[in-house]
Protein backbone atom coordinates (compact mmCIF):
# COMPACT_ATOMS: atom_id res chain seq x y z
CA UNK A 1 0.00 0.00 0.00
CA UNK A 2 1.36 3.41 -0.98
CA UNK A 3 2.40 5.77 1.83
CA UNK A 4 1.54 8.84 -0.22
CA UNK A 5 -1.16 9.50 -2.82
CA UNK A 6 1.09 8.02 -5.49
CA UNK A 7 3.10 4.81 -5.50
CA UNK A 8 6.90 4.98 -5.44
CA UNK A 9 7.08 3.76 -9.03
CA UNK A 10 4.94 6.74 -10.14
CA UNK A 11 6.87 9.14 -7.93
CA UNK A 12 10.07 7.92 -9.60
CA UNK A 13 8.69 9.20 -12.90
CA UNK A 14 7.74 12.48 -11.21
CA UNK A 15 11.34 12.74 -10.02
CA UNK A 16 12.60 12.44 -13.61
CA UNK A 17 10.23 15.19 -14.75
CA UNK A 18 10.92 17.44 -11.76
CA UNK A 19 14.69 17.25 -12.25
CA UNK A 20 14.35 17.73 -16.00
CA UNK A 21 16.29 14.57 -16.82
CA UNK A 22 16.58 14.02 -20.56
CA UNK A 23 17.89 11.17 -22.70
CA UNK A 24 21.63 10.89 -22.24
CA UNK A 25 21.65 12.58 -18.83
CA UNK A 26 23.12 10.60 -15.95
CA UNK A 27 21.78 10.39 -12.43
CA UNK A 28 23.13 8.61 -9.36
CA UNK A 29 21.41 6.59 -6.69
CA UNK A 30 22.41 9.25 -4.17
CA UNK A 31 20.75 12.03 -6.19
CA UNK A 32 17.52 10.03 -6.41
CA UNK A 33 17.54 9.37 -2.66
CA UNK A 34 18.15 13.05 -1.89
CA UNK A 35 15.13 14.01 -4.02
CA UNK A 36 12.90 11.49 -2.23
CA UNK A 37 14.19 12.52 1.20
CA UNK A 38 13.37 16.14 0.43
CA UNK A 39 9.98 15.57 -1.22
CA UNK A 40 8.73 12.34 0.39
CA UNK A 41 10.68 11.76 3.61
CA UNK A 42 8.51 8.85 4.80
CA UNK A 43 9.70 6.65 1.93
CA UNK A 44 12.63 4.59 3.13
CA UNK A 45 16.08 4.47 1.56
CA UNK A 46 15.94 0.75 0.82
CA UNK A 47 12.56 1.14 -0.87
CA UNK A 48 13.98 3.84 -3.15
CA UNK A 49 17.03 1.70 -4.02
CA UNK A 50 14.85 -1.31 -4.80
CA UNK A 51 12.61 0.75 -7.07
CA UNK A 52 15.61 2.12 -8.98
CA UNK A 53 16.64 -1.45 -9.74
CA UNK A 54 13.05 -2.47 -10.41
CA UNK A 55 12.81 0.25 -13.05
CA UNK A 56 16.22 -0.38 -14.66
CA UNK A 57 15.84 -2.72 -17.61
CA UNK A 58 19.33 -4.25 -17.43
CA UNK A 59 19.81 -5.00 -13.73
CA UNK A 60 20.09 -8.74 -13.22
CA UNK A 61 18.23 -8.65 -9.90
CA UNK A 62 15.29 -6.71 -11.36
CA UNK A 63 13.00 -9.74 -11.47
CA UNK A 64 13.05 -9.93 -7.66
CA UNK A 65 11.12 -6.64 -7.49
CA UNK A 66 8.14 -7.56 -9.70
CA UNK A 67 8.53 -5.02 -12.52
CA UNK A 68 5.57 -4.21 -14.75
CA UNK A 69 6.69 -4.68 -18.38
CA UNK A 70 7.01 -1.45 -20.36
CA UNK A 71 5.51 0.67 -17.56
CA UNK A 72 8.55 0.16 -15.35
CA UNK A 73 11.17 0.48 -18.11
CA UNK A 74 12.57 3.82 -16.98
CA UNK A 75 16.33 3.55 -16.39
CA UNK A 76 19.38 1.89 -17.83
CA UNK A 77 22.24 1.15 -15.44
CA UNK A 78 25.66 2.28 -16.67
CA UNK A 79 27.71 1.84 -13.50
CA UNK A 80 27.54 0.66 -9.92
CA UNK A 81 25.37 3.62 -8.91
CA UNK A 82 24.92 5.53 -12.17
CA UNK A 83 21.88 5.44 -14.43
CA UNK A 84 20.40 7.17 -17.44
CA UNK A 85 16.99 7.07 -19.06
CA UNK A 86 16.18 3.89 -20.94
CA UNK A 87 16.21 4.26 -24.71
CA UNK A 88 14.34 1.36 -26.30
CA UNK A 89 15.94 2.10 -29.66
CA UNK A 90 19.49 1.47 -28.44
CA UNK A 91 19.36 -0.35 -25.12
CA UNK A 92 18.79 -3.98 -24.35
CA UNK A 93 17.30 -5.48 -21.23
CA UNK A 94 18.99 -8.09 -19.08
CA UNK A 95 18.62 -11.62 -20.50
CA UNK A 96 15.65 -13.36 -18.97
CA UNK A 97 17.88 -16.13 -17.65
CA UNK A 98 20.73 -13.85 -16.53
CA UNK A 99 20.25 -14.69 -12.87
CA UNK A 100 19.43 -18.32 -13.43
CA UNK A 101 21.39 -21.43 -14.29
CA UNK A 102 20.45 -24.39 -16.50
CA UNK A 103 21.08 -26.59 -13.49
CA UNK A 104 19.00 -24.52 -11.10
CA UNK A 105 16.18 -26.37 -9.39
CA UNK A 106 12.65 -25.60 -10.52
CA UNK A 107 11.13 -24.77 -7.15
CA UNK A 108 7.60 -23.86 -8.22
CA UNK A 109 6.19 -27.04 -6.70
CA UNK A 110 8.31 -27.12 -3.55
CA UNK A 111 6.55 -26.73 -0.23
CA UNK A 112 7.30 -27.25 3.45
CA UNK A 113 6.33 -30.94 3.21
CA UNK A 114 8.84 -31.66 0.46
CA UNK A 115 12.17 -31.33 2.23
CA UNK A 116 13.40 -34.54 0.62
CA UNK A 117 14.47 -32.87 -2.59
CA UNK A 118 17.84 -33.03 -4.30
CA UNK A 119 20.68 -30.97 -2.83
CA UNK A 120 20.62 -27.26 -3.59
CA UNK A 121 23.46 -26.72 -6.03
CA UNK A 122 23.49 -22.98 -5.75
CA UNK A 123 22.73 -20.47 -3.01
CA UNK A 124 19.88 -18.98 -5.02
CA UNK A 125 18.11 -22.34 -5.00
CA UNK A 126 18.19 -22.36 -1.21
CA UNK A 127 17.03 -18.75 -1.31
CA UNK A 128 14.16 -19.54 -3.67
CA UNK A 129 12.98 -22.41 -1.49
CA UNK A 130 13.14 -20.49 1.78
CA UNK A 131 11.40 -17.37 0.51
CA UNK A 132 8.34 -19.54 -0.16
CA UNK A 133 8.69 -21.55 3.03
CA UNK A 134 9.90 -19.19 5.74
CA UNK A 135 7.71 -21.04 8.20
CA UNK A 136 10.25 -23.87 8.33
CA UNK A 137 12.62 -21.41 10.03
CA UNK A 138 10.10 -19.89 12.42
CA UNK A 139 6.35 -19.97 12.76
CA UNK A 140 4.73 -16.85 11.33
CA UNK A 141 7.85 -15.61 9.56
CA UNK A 142 6.98 -13.96 6.25
CA UNK A 143 8.78 -12.28 3.39
CA UNK A 144 8.99 -8.48 3.62
CA UNK A 145 6.81 -6.80 0.97
CA UNK A 146 6.04 -3.17 0.20
CA UNK A 147 4.59 -1.70 -3.01
CA UNK A 148 5.62 -4.69 -5.09
CA UNK A 149 9.11 -4.82 -3.57
CA UNK A 150 10.00 -8.04 -1.74
CA UNK A 151 12.74 -8.90 0.72
CA UNK A 152 14.63 -11.10 -1.75
CA UNK A 153 18.00 -9.50 -2.57
CA UNK A 154 16.91 -6.42 -0.66
CA UNK A 155 19.33 -3.50 -1.23
CA UNK A 156 21.22 -2.33 1.85
CA UNK A 157 23.95 0.25 1.43
CA UNK A 158 25.26 -0.90 -1.93
CA UNK A 159 24.98 -4.59 -1.00
CA UNK A 160 22.09 -7.02 -0.96
CA UNK A 161 20.44 -8.97 1.85
CA UNK A 162 19.65 -12.55 0.83
CA UNK A 163 16.24 -12.46 2.50
CA UNK A 164 14.61 -9.72 4.54
CA UNK A 165 11.70 -11.12 6.54
CA UNK A 166 9.18 -9.94 9.13
CA UNK A 167 8.17 -11.95 12.19
CA UNK A 168 4.81 -12.26 13.96
CA UNK A 169 5.55 -9.10 15.95
CA UNK A 170 6.29 -7.08 12.77
CA UNK A 171 9.99 -6.93 13.61
CA UNK A 172 12.62 -7.38 10.90
CA UNK A 173 14.66 -10.55 10.45
CA UNK A 174 17.77 -10.41 8.24
CA UNK A 175 18.60 -13.83 6.81
CA UNK A 176 22.05 -14.60 5.42
CA UNK A 177 22.48 -17.83 3.46
CA UNK A 178 25.55 -19.96 2.87
CA UNK A 179 24.90 -23.00 0.74
CA UNK A 180 27.89 -24.89 2.15
CA UNK A 181 29.99 -24.08 5.22
CA UNK A 182 29.41 -20.95 7.30
CA UNK A 183 32.59 -19.32 8.66
CA UNK A 184 33.05 -16.64 11.30
CA UNK A 185 33.45 -13.84 8.77
CA UNK A 186 29.75 -14.19 7.96
CA UNK A 187 28.95 -12.56 11.33
CA UNK A 188 30.38 -9.21 10.25
CA UNK A 189 28.37 -9.30 7.05
CA UNK A 190 25.16 -10.12 8.93
CA UNK A 191 25.70 -7.47 11.61
CA UNK A 192 26.37 -4.83 8.94
CA UNK A 193 23.01 -5.63 7.32
CA UNK A 194 21.21 -5.63 10.68
CA UNK A 195 22.71 -2.23 11.54
CA UNK A 196 21.77 -0.82 8.12
CA UNK A 197 18.15 -1.92 8.48
CA UNK A 198 18.00 -0.45 11.99
CA UNK A 199 19.39 2.88 10.82
CA UNK A 200 17.74 3.26 7.43
CA UNK A 201 14.63 1.13 7.23
CA UNK A 202 13.15 0.08 10.57
CA UNK A 203 10.74 2.27 12.48
CA UNK A 204 11.88 3.36 15.97
CA UNK A 205 9.71 0.72 17.64
CA UNK A 206 10.83 -2.14 15.38
CA UNK A 207 13.55 -4.56 16.46
CA UNK A 208 15.97 -6.11 13.98
CA UNK A 209 17.67 -9.48 14.39
CA UNK A 210 19.66 -11.82 12.20
CA UNK A 211 19.76 -15.45 11.15
CA UNK A 212 22.57 -17.35 9.44
CA UNK A 213 21.65 -20.54 7.59
CA UNK A 214 24.35 -22.85 6.26
CA UNK A 215 24.75 -26.52 5.48
CA UNK A 216 27.50 -26.66 8.09
CA UNK A 217 28.13 -24.13 10.88
CA UNK A 218 31.86 -23.99 11.67
CA UNK A 219 33.15 -23.99 15.24
CA UNK A 220 34.62 -20.54 14.63
CA UNK A 221 31.21 -19.20 13.59
CA UNK A 222 29.54 -20.72 16.66
CA UNK A 223 32.21 -19.18 18.87
CA UNK A 224 31.90 -15.78 17.20
CA UNK A 225 28.15 -15.75 17.87
CA UNK A 226 28.36 -16.73 21.53
CA UNK A 227 26.95 -13.94 23.64
CA UNK A 228 25.55 -12.05 20.65
CA UNK A 229 21.93 -11.08 21.18
CA UNK A 230 19.65 -11.32 18.19
CA UNK A 231 21.72 -13.75 16.09
CA UNK A 232 20.58 -17.31 15.44
CA UNK A 233 22.38 -20.10 13.61
CA UNK A 234 20.71 -22.85 11.61
CA UNK A 235 22.04 -25.81 9.67
CA UNK A 236 19.89 -27.20 6.89
CA UNK A 237 19.69 -30.87 5.96
CA UNK A 238 18.39 -32.41 2.77
CA UNK A 239 17.72 -36.01 1.84
CA UNK A 240 16.73 -37.88 -1.30
CA UNK A 241 14.34 -40.80 -1.57
CA UNK A 242 13.95 -43.24 -4.43
CA UNK A 243 10.70 -44.68 -5.76
CA UNK A 244 10.62 -47.56 -8.17
CA UNK A 245 8.59 -46.87 -11.29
Amino acid sequence: MAIYDKSVRLLMKDMVADKGIKKGDQITTKEVKVWFKDKYPRIKSGTVSAHIRRMSVNTTSRHHYNPIPIEDDLFYQIGRSHYRLYDKERDHSAPEDSDESPSAIDDEDLDADQLDQTEFAYERDLQNFLRRNLGVIEHGLRLYEEEGITGVEFPAGGRFIDILAVDVNDNYVVIELKVSRGYDRVVGQLLRYVAWIKKNHADPDQAVRGIIIARDISDDLSLACEGLDGVQLFEYELAITLKEV
